[in-house]
């Protein structure tokens, strides 16, 4: 009787502990931690939620980006940190998704994260460096199967979606590449440009601008359709790869044993962000299709990244990929 009494009391002051701390929540600056480096498109998509989030509430997020072993060492430190919602990160497919099926993590995708939601979701551009003697995708996979074994093919990191996809490229166009990793699509673009590889499927939020400026070649885009804010760029079926199509997206996580009431805050934070004209036109000005409101919530996110684990550790683990 005694111990059940003792049970009850602590149970008690738990919960009341922990309703407190939402109720609190948030008194001091929270930290977004970005598992890749600066310029790529998770950086971006970060930047451009963190104002609207703040002012929901009420507080000032911090940015920490923290690069290399394709998120996961920002995977670690996230997973591993005090469940207050003072840390959350924001990740993506190949940071949430493709490192469980590559890499030997200290932390479970599944168990270890409290799903807080559903951003957006992009294609990639197939790019190349501006002197390569390509002037569309036919050229290009021909010039590509002609330099076998020694076109270089740059990503940014083991695992990452322009990884993945490039690896998927590879295959479809029976070509040999060589695979060059980078900390984030920041460093490989900068690799791009400066003509140190041949080839890069990279984000449009990077690629357009650069393509506009003469900077680099940009042959097609991943998808069924064309892009609204690049309707020049064909699709893949258009240019010559049919039924290549690859798209990735982005969602918050927190910390596991994150309150509810807290998971909540940050959930009612990132859907009231999403439903700004402003926070939506620039996401759809970086190509992103944002999730629809009913694909927003926690659960939702759950449901989704399970899905896409289903789906792609079989597609991974059969492509052998290992980390450098």
């Amino acid at each position: 009787m005694k111990c059940l009494l003792v049970a009850g009391v602590v149970g008690t002051l738990v919960q009341s502990a922990t309703g407190s701390l939402a109720d609190d929540y948030p008194s001091r600056p929270i930290t977004m931690v970005v598992p890749l480096s600066a310029g790529g498109s998770t950086d971006v998509i970060a930047r451009v939620m963190v104002p609207g989030m703040s002012k929901v509430l009420g507080q000032t997020i911090v940015v920490e980006n923290m690069g290399g072993a394709g998120g996961t060492i920002a995977g670690a430190r996230v997973a591993h940190s005090t469940p207050d919602g003072y840390t959350f990160a924001i990740g993506q497919w190949g940071t949430n998704v493709a490192t469980g099926a590559i890499y030997s993590l200290n932390y479970d995708l599944m168990r270890d994260f409290e799903p807080i939601g559903l951003i957006a979701t992009q294609p990639l551009l197939i790019t190349a460096r501006k002197s390569l003697p390509a002037d569309n995708l036919t050229q290009l996979i021909a010039w590509l199967r002609a330099n076998g074994n020694k076109a270089t093919a740059g990503n940014s990191g083991v695992g990452s979606p322009s990884h993945i996809a490039c690896v998927l490229f590879e295959k479809a166009v029976g070509a040999n590449l060589v695979m060059v990793p980078y900390r984030g699509a920041g460093e490989s673009t900068q690799a791009l440009v400066g003509e140190q590889i041949d080839v890069l499927l990279n984000t449009p939020a990077i690629s357009i601008s650069l393509m506009r400026s003469g900077e680099i070649k940009v042959y097609a885009v991943t998808s069924k359709q064309r892009l609204a804010m690049a309707p020049d760029i064909p699709t893949t079926d258009e240019a010559g790869l049919p039924d290549y199509y690859f798209s990735f997206w982005h969602a918050f996580w927190a910390p596991k044993g994150t309150p509810k009431a807290i998971v909540d805050k940050l959930n009612d934070a990132l859907i009231e962000t999403l439903s700004a004209r402003e926070t939506r036109t620039k996401l759809v000005d970086l190509a992103q299709e944002i999730f629809p409101r009913e694909e927003q919530s926690p659960e939702a996110l759950r449901k989704y990244q399970q899905s896409e684990i289903d789906k792609w550790w079989p597609i991974i683990k059969a492509a052998n990929i290992k980390p450098e």
